[in-house]
């Protein structure tokens, strides 16, 4: 649970001619995490890919452009099979196709034409003057743009270049007319020039004969052509998805796994006539490779079980491959042809050696590769693997903190919010995100948010809260129910014990992770675990029995220890604790100065500077879901306030309004009227108008508190996982486990 699953270091090796065979066999099983041979056996290469791999390759491409053409989806379509005739079938939907998308380009882009002619001349049909009036002119300048009408003329009659001018307006756009000055040109640029520092910008004339109105008339009964071929293209491209949609997935996933297979060769070393084949399987499922090798290619392979990856750092090397394992060769056509690593020896000129010459003798270098990470989890764990991962993929070597993340992270989000409503919310969230998601990240994070509603619902029951309504407010009345409370009523009592167990959390969160940094600290040495690792649990488990014990009881303040602070007996709750004793203080005080002791003899100053952190500010950080929980508890209590309003008896305990004072009033005075009281009080209009703004302020508050609730308890209690209690003992870095193959699932079989 803690650990991965065992991995076992294996070898196939054989004959070429049965090469194919069991690389099919090892593809069907999807158990062995291959091994990519480096190149640095003398004598050994890469080997090629099997024959027709190119041809598989390339008509694989083939499909998966025709889906993307097609907007092809494997969550919207049903993988089909696929029959003997599928090369034929698979070019008449490819010629089809391509097409049909290259009529439909040509028509977007006559498309496109038409959209930029027909935003060009929409301005002059705005304007209303013949287009073939706008040019042509020797004497005169002419232009047409858009800009503030008032600003143009005054900088025409300004400008000494011309003589005289006359303005069209129509809508937004201006028609200038402007002749020149005695001795100016009458060209293009006369206008332009009186127009600098105004913001005017210019529309080019078309060139046709036409009225504006009719040429734009005809622009778009061209565009509505245009895009009726373009929706008669799209409903015949739908119509070849919906055909030929399942035969596409279909054929993708078998040339897949055709490329995959065909490919293999490209991580093994070979010779000309033998294959050498490397990968990780898990131990327990070793016998099972076995097996269905044996009732394929018979002893025409030999199969070795190299190593067993222990949990200690993975060290690299030589691995003996053993002496005594001889094979038979194919009894058929590859009879003349090595199939063991010593028959190759003996056809190829000796056992696999290091191109640099860092043989050893009689003793086979395997490939260089860690053992990949396959985690090991309870059921209702795995899907917290997620949050593990998105951090990093824990070491072969490491201790996996995936069950403790199940244990903490929905048990703390449930503290903070803490509401029955909200669980039952949060619980149905889940649910619909499980449903929706067909990927594994997707239900895992849909399974959590399960998680984290059932413990909300949990600590809501013993909070007595239903979106920020005591139930006991409503007249339910359960056993348990109410006998913790939030504190938002008597913040005097609760606020502190909060405080204390919030504190304690992180004293037995941040244990653990200091324990699983001494394990995996051991891997090492006793006294790297004991310097690095044992030295924190001292000081900062030894500074915190101090606190809390009597030991200058005077000089702390009343909430650590004592029974007088109503920290510790309220009507609904009774901690009865009085303080460690003064002996365990002193202990805890000799802890912390051996702690600090040790970690400045490992670590020097820098240790020493950071002890306070440690020690200290670390189990502060657990604070922040103290702040969540007041917070989200404020923010449901505001939302409620402002519907049914309060009222505060002669203590100055407050309630809400509408549940105590219209029932009883003498139970106290209403200290604010929320919008049901108000709409009780008023005519049927004011009722109406009240109940229906009631109802508004319940739904979208508690929406908002709802969402806040996932960000504020999600993220805090994240971060206390990722920055504390990972900071401890983890590093990641592992190779997820990823054997070759497919799980007889995505691949469907020919007919």
């Amino acid at each position: 649970m803690l650990r991965p699953e065992r991995m076992s270091k294996v070898s196939v090796a054989g004959s070429k001619g049965v090469m194919p065979t069991v690389i099919e066999t090892i593809h069907d099983l999807n158990l062995v995490h291959l091994s990519d041979y480096d190149g640095s056996w003398e004598g050994f290469d890469n080997g090629t890919p099997i024959e027709g791999a190119d041809d598989a390759s390339e008509k694989l491409v083939t499909v998966r452009a025709l889906e993307s053409t097609l907007e092809l989806s494997a969550d919207e379509t049903t993988i089909g099979s696929v029959d003997d005739d599928w090369e034929q079938r698979l070019e008449e939907t490819r010629t089809r196709v391509n097409e049909l998308d290259d009529n439909r380009s040509e028509i977007r882009e006559e498309l496109r034409q038409v959209e930029e002619r027909l935003d060009r001349v929409e301005p002059f049909a705005e304007l209303g003057v013949d287009l073939d009036l706008l040019s042509g002119y020797e004497t005169v300048d002419v232009v047409v743009g858009e800009g503030p009408a008032n600003e143009i003329e005054a900088a025409l009659e300004t400008a000494d270049e011309i003589r005289a001018f006359e303005t069209f307006t129509g809508g937004d756009v201006v028609a200038i007319v402007a002749a020149p000055a005695e001795d100016v040109a009458a060209d293009d640029g006369l206008i332009d020039d009186a127009l600098v520092g105004v913001e005017f910008t210019r529309h080019e004339v078309p060139e046709t004969a036409r009225t504006p109105e009719a040429y734009v008339a005809e622009l778009e009964e061209e565009k509505r052509e245009l895009e009726s071929r373009t929706d008669e293209l799209d409903a015949e491209l739908e119509r070849i998805k919906a055909n030929e949609g399942s035969f596409l997935l279909a054929l993708e996933a078998e040339l897949t796994i055709e490329v995959q297979r065909a490919e293999a060769p490209l991580q093994f070393a070979t010779t000309d006539r033998a294959f050498i084949a490397e990968g990780w399987i898990p131990t327990e499922q070793y016998d099972e490779l076995v097996t269905a090798l044996r009732d394929t290619v018979g002893e025409s392979v030999e199969i070795e079980e190299l190593e067993r990856a222990e949990y200690d750092e993975h060290e690299h090397g030589s691995v003996e491959h053993t002496d005594d394992t001889e094979t038979d060769t194919d009894a058929d056509a590859d009879s003349d042809e090595a199939s063991s690593p010593k028959q190759k020896a003996a056809t190829d000129g000796g056992q696999p050696t290091r191109a640099d010459g860092g043989g050893h003798g009689n003793r086979a270098v395997t490939m260089d590769s860690e053992p990949p990470v396959r985690l090991d989890n309870l059921t209702p764990a795995k899907p917290f693997e997620l949050m593990v991962k998105m951090v990093s993929q824990p070491k072969y070597s490491e201790l996996d903190p995936t069950f403790f993340i199940f244990l903490t992270y929905p048990f703390a989000f449930g503290f903070m919010i803490g509401d029955i409503g909200y669980g039952i919310l949060y619980m149905l969230m889940g649910w619909g995100a499980w449903k929706v998601f067909d990927s594994d990240a997707g239900k895992a994070l849909g399974t959590i948010g399960i998680w984290a509603g059932v413990f909300t619902i949990i600590f809501g029951y013993l909070y007595d809260d239903i979106f920020g309504v005591y139930m006991s407010d409503l007249g339910i009345h359960l056993p348990l129910a109410g006998s913790l409370t939030k504190g938002l009523q008597h913040p005097e009592s609760w606020a502190m014990l909060w405080i204390i167990l919030s504190v304690v959390f992180g004293i037995v969160h941040l244990n653990i992770g200091l324990v699983l940094g001494f394990v995996n600290e051991l891997k090492h040495s006793l006294k790297a675990a004991v310097m690095e690792k044992f030295s924190w649990i001292l000081a900062m488990n030894g500074l915190f029995l101090w606190l809390f014990s009597t030991h200058l009881e005077g000089q702390k303040p009343d909430f650590l220890v004592g029974t007088e602070s109503v920290l510790y007996e309220t009507e609904q709750f009774a901690l009865g604790f009085e303080g460690l004793p003064e002996i365990v203080g002193l202990a805890g005080l000799a802890m912390l100065l051996v702690g600090v002791v040790m970690v400045g003899s490992a670590e020097g100053v820098a240790g020493l500077l950071e002890t306070p952190a440690w020690a200290f500010g670390h189990v502060l950080s657990y604070l922040r879901m103290v702040a969540v929980l007041l917070a989200k508890g404020g923010m449901a209590f505001v939302v409620n306030l402002l519907v049914f309003g309060a009222a505060a008896d002669e203590t100055g305990y407050m309630e809400f309004a509408y549940f105590d004072a219209p029932m009883a009033p003498e139970a106290g005075e209403v200290v604010f009227e929320g919008l049901v009281w108000i709409g009780l009080d008023g005519g049927p209009i004011v009722m109406a108008l009240a109940l229906l703004g009631a109802v508004v302020v319940f739904v979208l508050g508690h929406i908002v508190v709802l969402l806040l609730g996932i960000t504020a308890a999600g993220i805090q209690m994240l971060r206390l996982e990722y920055v504390e209690f990972f900071q401890k003992f983890y590093d990641g870095g592992g190779e997820e486990y990823d054997p070759f193959g497919h799980d007889g699932q995505s691949a469907p079989q020919a007919d």
